[in-house]
């Protein structure tokens, strides 16, 4: 019999499919396992998500083990090129929660847009301060999405619904795309000088790193908002909060930060910034797809 590791929580419906399929699915105690380096052997496939690193250690520690599944967006924590040199396959489920992280980013630009986060905290301060807090419309303005991916996409898509003009940038060929949702493809210092909403759809790789610093602050318009929901570290937050501060930016909202929980609050408690923990993917709906998809790749990978 085929072995799973199930090295991070999944939906106990996609646990349940696994083990119905015929595979010894084993579910990881991080606290009375140990290190999954010396829990590895013996297994030929492991599930994580984001909190478990399959480091080259881990997978020279594997003697058996032939696939790994990352339940959801980006493979920042498997060594893939360790994988590749073993013979493993690495496999994620990229598709489970394009719908929950798009409408996430417009949860963030109606907050920024209409300042949600601040007009609540001043009703439940028993304050009413309805002329402090005047907001803007979405309607007619620009949208500059950087990754045009499948989440990239689907905001556009909801973006233009919205009456929003939408620029894109990315690094592939997004022309057909870009003609199918009616947005415009150019570069990425066109669509930071134009654009009065910016949202972030990329992975974190040597190249993304920093993405956003001081140089792209200072290009942006002083009423833009910027929303990054991808990967923390494509945002530098020092210069994001310089920016903040310095009114270069009108404010921001962030979902992933370079260090989560954050090692320093000072970001996370400025009055332009929309903090939230990591939750772009987190619905009901999405952790189902999640489950199943993972499941299914599992299933199939192992046959």
């Amino acid at each position: 019999m085929k072995r799973v590791l199930i090295a991070d929580s999944i939906e106990e419906s996609a646990l349940a499919r696994i083990k119905a399929a015929g595979l010894d699915a084993v579910v990881r105690n991080k606290d009375a396992d140990g290190p999954i380096e010396k829990q590895i052997k013996g297994f030929d496939c492991v599930v994580v998500r984001s909190a478990t690193k399959i480091t080259r250690e881990v997978i020279e520690a594997a003697d058996k083990l032939k696939l790994i599944v990352r339940a959801g967006v980006g493979l920042d924590n498997v060594d893939s090129e360790a994988a590749e040199e073993k013979g493993i396959e690495v496999q994620n489920t990229p598709e489970a929660p394009t719908v929950s992280v798009a409408e996430m980013v417009f949860a963030m630009m109606f907050a920024m847009a209409r300042n949600i986060t601040q007009a609540d905290s001043s009703m439940k301060e028993a304050r009413w301060e309805k002329k402090k807090l005047t907001g803007t419309e979405l309607w007619n303005k620009t949208l500059g999405v950087v990754g045009f991916g499948r989440i990239g996409y689907e905001v556009a898509r909801k973006a233009r619904a919205l009456d929003m003009e939408v620029l894109a940038y990315d690094v592939l060929d997004i022309s057909k795309a870009c003609q199918k949702v009616g947005a415009k493809k150019t570069d990425l210092h066109d669509l930071i000088k134009n654009s009065d909403y910016i949202s972030v759809h990329v992975p974190l790789v040597p190249q993304t790193k920093g993405m956003f610093g001081e140089k792209e602050f200072s290009m942006m318009k002083k009423s833009a908002f910027l929303v990054n929901t991808a990967r923390g570290g494509v945002v530098d937050e020092k210069a994001l909060l310089k920016a903040l501060n310095e009114g270069e930016i009108a404010g921001a909202a962030l979902d992933v930060f370079e260090n989560e929980p954050p090692l320093d609050w000072e970001l996370v408690k400025h009055p332009h910034l929309v903090a939230t923990p990591h939750l772009a993917s987190s619905t009901t709906e999405a952790q189902v797809r999640v489950g199943e998809l993972t499941a299914d790749k599992v299933i199939e990978g192992l046959k």
